[in-house]
C-alpha cells in the first residue's frame, strides 16, 4: 500500500513501541485512488527520540521545525515528514501556531487537522483510522470542517483558501456550515503572508475545477480581503484580488456574448491547459471590462468595452505585482492580455506581418513562437467561452496556428536565424554596428519576399551591394570572438 522507505520508517517506529501511522493528504488520495505526492507520518514519539532513531538506523534527518514536533526524514532517498501528535494555538500570525503542546492519542492529534477528508489515518497493516467520518464525506465529495468550523478558521486563517483548494482539486462542495464560518473568518486572513496567499491561488488555477475553486473564493468574500505584505522596509496590507470580483455580474453585449463578463472568465479559465501562465491569463484577460473609461455605448446603443485589453494589462501588471507572481511568468501574462484581441487574417502577409510586430517583444524565434502559441490557445478558450457564432472565427484560428508554423519555419524574424553571420557580412563591411544594420535589413527583405534564407542567395546579394570582399581573411582573434558570440 506504501512505497518501500515509507514501509521501512513505519516498522522502525513500531519495533521502538511508538505509534505511527501515514496521516493526512496523503491517506485522502490513497482512498481517492490517486497516487499521493508526499507522505506525512503521526507518531507519540517525541522529537528527540526521533531524531535518536534517525542516528540509530541510519537515516538522514533534520529538524524541519522540532519546536513545532516535526522532524523530516530522507529514507532510500524520499523525504518524509514526521510529526510528534500534537495541538496547536495561534495567536497574532494567523498561519503559524504560537504554541504547541505534545500529545499521547492519535485521535487528539486527528482532531486538530482541517477537514474530516483529511483527518483520517492508516496504520502499517492499512487498518483506517477515522473518528470524524472522514471516508463517507470523501465518498460524498464533501468538505467538512473537523468539529467547530469556526474554531478550525480562527486557529489558521490559511485554511479558507485550502477549503476552496481543495473543492478545485477534488470537485469537492464544501458543506455550508464550513462555507459560512470561512466567510465570517474574513478578518483573520489579514495575518496571512501575500506569498501563503498567492501559493494557494496558483493551486486554485492550476486545479481540475479552477472555476470552482474561483467561484468559491468569491462567494465567500475571499478575493476582498486584504492580506500582509513584507519588504526589508516596511509591511503593509494588499488586497487579494477585488478585481476578479468586481467582474461578477458585469453585463456583455448579448450580441456577441452569451454570459456576464465573470462566467465568460471563469470558462477560458477552464478552457485552457493547466500551465500557470495561461491560467493567470485566462483569469485576467478581461479584467477592465465594466471599468470607468472602459465601458460605454456603441453607435447601436448596445453595451461595448473598447481597447479593454490596454488598461487590462495595466490592471493585470498590478494584481501579479502586489501578489508577487513570478516576474517572467508576470511579464508574460501582461503581454497576453495586452494582445489578446489583435489577429491577422490567416493569410501569410498579414502573419508575416503580425509576427514582424510581435517579435519585437521577444529575444529570439523560440520566445516568439512560446508566446505566439499561448496567445492563440488563449483565443481559442476565449471564443469557446460564451462567444456568440464562433465557428467561423475557430475554424479561422486553426488555420493562423498552421500558417504561424510554417511562417516560423521558413521565414526569420531576427539575424540569428538567417542563413549567414555576422562573420560573414564582417568580410564586407569590416566589425562594427553597420553589420547589425545589414543583418536586419536582410531579415526584412527576406520578410518580405524579395530573397530567400538561402546561404548561396545571401552571399550573392552581399557581393552584389559591397562588392569584393574587405578582409578575404579574418584575423584568428576575430574569428574566435565571433564563433564565441554565435554559440
Amino acid at each position: 500500500m506504501f512505497p518501500p522507505p515509507v514501509e521501512k520508517l513505519l516498522r522502525i517506529l513500531n519495533a521502538s513501541g511508538y505509534q505511527a501511522y501515514v496521516v493526512g493528504g496523503a491517506v485522502r488520495d490513497i482512498l481517492l485512488g490517486r497516487t499521493p505526492r508526499e507522505y506525512d507520518l503521526a507518531t507519540n514519539a517525541c522529537p528527540k527520540a526521533l531524531q535518536d532513531l534517525a542516528a540509530k538506523h541510519n537515516l538522514r534527518s533534520f529538524p524541519k521545525g522540532v519546536a513545532f514536533g516535526v522532524v523530516s526524514f530522507v529514507v532510500d532517498g524520499m523525504p518524509i515528514e514526521v510529526a510528534t501528535f500534537r495541538t496547536e494555538t495561534y495567536g497574532l500570525d494567523a498561519h503559524r501556531p504560537e504554541k504547541v503542546d505534545f500529545l499521547w492519542a492519535l485521535e487528539d492529534d486527528l482532531a486538530r487537522r482541517d477537514f474530516t477528508v483529511n483527518a483520517m489515518a492508516l496504520d502499517l497493516d492499512g487498518r483506517l483510522h477515522d473518528p470524524f467520518g472522514g471516508q463517507e464525506d470523501l465518498r460524498r465529495g464533501i468538505l467538512r470542517a473537523v468539529g467547530d468550523p469556526d474554531e478550525r478558521f480562527a486557529e489558521d486563517a490559511l485554511r479558507a483558501f485550502r477549503a476552496c483548494r481543495f473543492a478545485a482539486e477534488c470537485g469537492f462542495t464544501i458543506e455550508p456550515r464550513t462555507l459560512a464560518a470561512i466567510s465570517r473568518a474574513r478578518d483573520r486572513i489579514a495575518g496571512l503572508s501575500v506569498e501563503r496567499v498567492r501559493d494557494e491561488i496558483e493551486r486554485i488555477l492550476l486545479s481540475l475545477y479552477p472555476a470552482t475553486g474561483c467561484e468559491l473564493l468569491r462567494k465567500a468574500g475571499l478575493l476582498e480581503a486584504q492580506c500582509r505584505a513584507r519588504d526589508a522596509k516596511q509591511e503593509q496590507m494588499v488586497p487579494v484580488l477585488p478585481e476578479l470580483a468586481r467582474l461578477y455580474g458585469v453585463p456583455q453585449n448579448t450580441r456577441y456574448h452569451t454570459f456576464d463578463v465573470w462566467r465568460h472568465t471563469m470558462l477560458v479559465l477552464e478552457g485552457v491547459p493547466e500551465e500557470i501562465t495561461l491560467r493567470w491569463a485566462a483569469l485576467l484577460h478581461d479584467v477592465a471590462k465594466g471599468m470607468p473609461g472602459v465601458r460605454t455605448l456603441n453607435r447601436r446603443g448596445e453595451l461595448s468595452d473598447p481597447a479593454h485589453e490596454r488598461l487590462g494589462a495595466t490592471m493585470a501588471r498590478e494584481v501579479l505585482e502586489r501578489l508577487r507572481v513570478a516576474p517572467d511568468c508576470a511579464r508574460r501574462v501582461v503581454w497576453l492580455v495586452r494582445q489578446h484581441m489583435h489577429f491577422p487574417v490567416p493569410e501569410e502577409k498579414a502573419v508575416v506581418k503580425w509576427l514582424r510586430r510581435l517579435a519585437l517583444d521577444f529575444k529570439d524565434r523560440e520566445g516568439l513562437a512560446e508566446g505566439v502559441g499561448q496567445l492563440l490557445i488563449l483565443r481559442e478558450a476565449d471564443l469557446k467561452g460564451g462567444k456568440v457564432e464562433i465557428r467561423a472565427r475557430l475554424r479561422e484560428n486553426a488555420r493562423l496556428k498552421e500558417l504561424v508554423g510554417d511562417v516560423l519555419g521558413r521565414i526569420p524574424f531576427y539575424p540569428a536565424d538567417l542563413a549567414v553571420k555576422g562573420r560573414v557580412v564582417a568580410q564586407y563591411l569590416g566589425e562594427g554596428p553597420q553589420v547589425g544594420a545589414v543583418l536586419e535589413g536582410l531579415v526584412q527583405e527576406i520578410q518580405e519576399g524579395k530573397l530567400a534564407n538561402e546561404t548561396e542567395v545571401l552571399v550573392a546579394a552581399l557581393e552584389k551591394r559591397f562588392g569584393k570582399k574587405k578582409n578575404q581573411f579574418i584575423h584568428k582573434e576575430n574569428d574566435r570572438r565571433w564563433r564565441n558570440a554565435e554559440k
